[in-house]
């Protein structure tokens, strides 16, 4: 749990912040709990080694992770990873992320998502975030389409996930369409 001193920016429900080994305990149970809901779209860290490897690649300069976490009290509601981060003239980013169960369906991964892209564009300098997206996703879909993410394309056999390579959408959304908006 955390204080709203230490988020780098927050909403009116939720703050983002970076991981820390500290979060390993709640991160990793909320993930075993929530399995069900992220099959077969995703596999957060759901043990102490994992966990740690993750963590230790978001400390890859290409990488930045965010915890998405309650205000209330402090709980952790999801995760929003930025990868594959490139400056220069092309300052682009894919995202990933995931709600656990306790707080899905509420918003409060919309309202994180938005904090994310308020601080990528303002405070990381980003022009462009994509996110990929299996078809069949209805959640992730609906999240990104609240966001004003643009569907770009279709990517057959794009990722490697739950044993298969999967079909994705391809979502994008850039600094202009956001200017202004708030959280």
């Amino acid at each position: 749990m955390t204080t709203n001193d230490h988020y780098l920016a927050h909403g009116p429900r939720v703050g983002i912040r970076h991981f820390t080994a500290a979060d390993r305990e709640e991160f990793t149970a909320r993930a075993r709990e929530s399995a069900e809901l992220h099959r077969p779209w995703l596999s957060p860290p759901a043990d102490e080694a994992s966990y740690d490897t993750y963590l230790r690649r978001l400390q890859e300069p290409l990488r930045e992770g965010f915890l998405i976490c309650e205000h209330a009290d402090g709980r952790i509601a999801g995760y929003l990873t930025i990868n594959n981060i490139v400056h220069g003239a092309f300052r682009c980013g894919a995202i990933g992320y995931g709600a656990f169960a306790h707080a899905a369906g509420r918003g409060l991964m919309s309202e994180g998502l938005r904090l994310v892209l308020h601080h990528a564009f303002e405070e990381m300098g980003l022009h462009r975030l994509e996110v990929n997206v299996q078809p069949a996703n209805e959640r992730s879909i609906a999240l990104v389409k609240r966001a004003g993410f643009r569907l770009e394309g279709f990517s057959p056999d794009f990722l490697f996930i739950d044993g298969a390579w999967r079909d994705h959408e391809r979502w994008a959304i850039t600094a202009e369409m956001v200017a202004g908006k708030t959280v």
